[in-house]
């Protein structure tokens, strides 16, 4: 398995758990009036499964657009799960096939840290129509909170112990969003929004979760249905 290669994964990625509507649902609002409309185009660029893009397609003001992911295996296990206004498309960050100003919202979610930033940027600027947004996601674990993750956690790194996440597993400073998404020029400004999310899960559904982790599986150097 190599880094970024998610061929392998896409039979758990339906497992990982969503990401906050609250949050969607501000920066959605937020965009539409900016937009001057009641009704958004969105991409999800990276859409993986179509975990994010269910999301999006569940929030209070309705929407219609485009899941966009570069790896077949993740975006076949997307179209059998969810469809409805969502046209499914192959692409990446870099190059997203999408028509020049055909798009209000851009989204790329726990995916960003994949891309090449300079040339996503200018390939989002080409896609978005004048005024249109970008918004990078993630659903990092708030380890802190708990003991058991804490003790989880504790247990990977001493398997592991060169572990370097790539993946949202660790944290990203707001300078280092501001580097990669201002410092093209392409845009000019950038907000943050932050809100709690917690999901209920079995322990085969989290157990599969972490057999969904890309940059752990390549560093520990087994298949993902062995011991993990």
């Amino acid at each position: 398995m190599k880094h970024g290669d998610f061929t392998q994964l896409a039979k758990y990625y339906t497992d990982r758990p969503g990401y906050s509507e609250s949050v969607l649902n501000c920066i959605q609002a937020y965009i539409a009036k900016q937009q001057g409309t009641d009704e958004l185009v969105v991409a999800d660029v990276g859409a993986g499964t179509g975990k994010l893009t269910e999301n999006l397609m569940n929030l209070d003001l309705p929407m219609k657009g485009f899941a966009v992911e570069p790896n077949d295996a993740m975006r076949e296990e997307g179209m059998k799960s969810f469809q409805g206004t969502v046209q499914w498309m192959k692409g990446a960050a870099e190059s997203t096939g999408l028509a020049d100003e055909s798009v209000d919202w851009i989204v790329m979610g726990s995916s960003f840290h994949w891309a090449v930033a300079e040339e996503a940027m200018e390939e989002f600027y080409r896609v978005l129509k004048p005024g249109g947004f970008f918004t990078a996601i993630w659903n990092p674990r708030n380890i802190e909170s708990s003991e058991l993750h804490m003790d989880i956690e504790q247990i990977v790194y001493d398997e592991i112990k060169t572990t370097k996440r790539v993946s949202s597993g660790s944290r990203f400073t707001t300078e280092e969003m501001e580097a990669k998404i201002l410092g093209t020029g392409y845009f000019k400004e950038m907000l943050f929004v932050e809100g709690k999310h917690e999901e209920v899960m079995s322990v085969d559904r989290y157990m599969n979760i972490w057999k969904s982790v890309n940059d752990i599986q390549v560093q520990a150097g087994g298949g993902v249905d062995g011991d993990f």
